[in-house]
């Protein structure tokens, strides 16, 4: 290493060490070393008990609710920024709080960009982010942000299961794009699923643009919430003929009864990573680990080098 290029650590919020230590291991270095302060009415206090001065710090912390997780992620740049580290790069594998990327009605906040704001104000200097809910909540950012998608861990097990007959799909309208993208590398057919809502996380119909029968379906989704919208996919996709139906969301959050829902549900496999941790396991959920895909790309940014080469699609 040349003197001239400053030392990298990684460093996790609590919630997110099981993540952290896959990625430090991965990446060759141990996991540094945070204490975290409580008192008595639940504030928090995060310290680093070892020098970071001019150093590059890596904070890994996906932000799922609650808001806890977000604010340790803000006293940890905070602290990291006083503490005289050169770079501060956020680690945030689910980006949470990114489905308030607009105002879809009148006196609502934009979420995503409040965010955004935050990590800014805070002193992060780089954004490491992962299958984003939307891609543009990249603009919201004034400094540098690596999106990288998780199509990388995921193709090549698609390819292992080596299904005949795979037709990609998406659970909605707005994952159209994500699911042009797969099926382009697969060579495979697509189809949509076009749904309207009562409220948030419940459907009122759906409906199928394009034809499953004798097809082995993959669902493709950013995330998966109460599972409702996948159970119901299934359903439909095999009331149309389809021969299997799995799923591959990046973001496992699974609230609720989403675990019931799966596991009655007649999907084969849910396919998730592990940006977010699982509550409990189950025989139908198959975890792939993000941890090799961030490390390298950690290495790379580290060193400088064009992270392109990570972009499958």
């Amino acid at each position: 290493m040349s003197h001239l290029e400053p030392e990298a650590k990684i460093f996790a919020c609590s919630q997110s060490v099981y993540l952290a230590e896959k990625i430090a291991k991965e990446y060759g270095i141990p996991l540094g070393k945070v204490t975290m302060s409580k008192y008595s009415d639940g504030e928090f206090q995060p310290s680093y008990e070892e020098s970071i001065r001019g150093l590059r710090v890596f904070i890994v912390c996906s932000t799922f609710p609650n808001a806890d997780n977000l604010m340790e992620l803000l006293l940890m740049i905070d602290a990291a920024k006083r503490a005289s580290a050169r770079h501060i790069t956020a680690v945030i594998p689910y980006f949470g709080w990114a489905r308030q990327d607009r105002k879809d009605k009148p006196r609502v906040p934009i979420g995503a960009k409040l965010v955004a704001n935050l990590l800014d104000a805070a002193g992060a200097t780089r954004v490491m982010t992962m299958d984003l809910h939307a891609d543009q909540i990249q603009g919201f950012f004034e400094k540098p942000v690596d999106h990288l998608f998780a199509s990388t861990i995921f193709l090549p097990y698609v390819k292992s299961l080596g299904l005949d007959n795979l037709t990609i799909a998406s659970p909605d309208m707005g994952g159209s794009k994500r699911a042009y993208a797969y099926s382009k590398f697969l060579e495979s057919d697509v189809v949509i699923c076009y749904k309207q809502r009562k409220e948030a996380n419940i459907i009122d119909t759906m409906e199928l643009i394009g034809e499953v029968k004798g097809r082995n379906v993959i669902l493709v989704d950013d995330m998966i919430d109460t599972g409702g919208t996948l159970a119901k996919a299934a359903d439909l996709m095999l009331e149309k003929g389809a021969l299997s139906v799995r799923a591959i969301c990046t973001h496992a959050i699974l609230s609720g009864s989403a675990y019931e829902k799966i596991e009655n549900s007649k999907l084969t496999e849910l396919i998730v990573t592990d940006s977010i941790p699982l509550k409990r396991e189950s025989n139908k959920i198959r975890v792939l680990s993000c941890a090799p895909l961030f490390a390298e790309v950690m290495h790379m940014v580290h060193h400088n080098n064009s992270i392109s080469g990570k972009f499958i699609m």
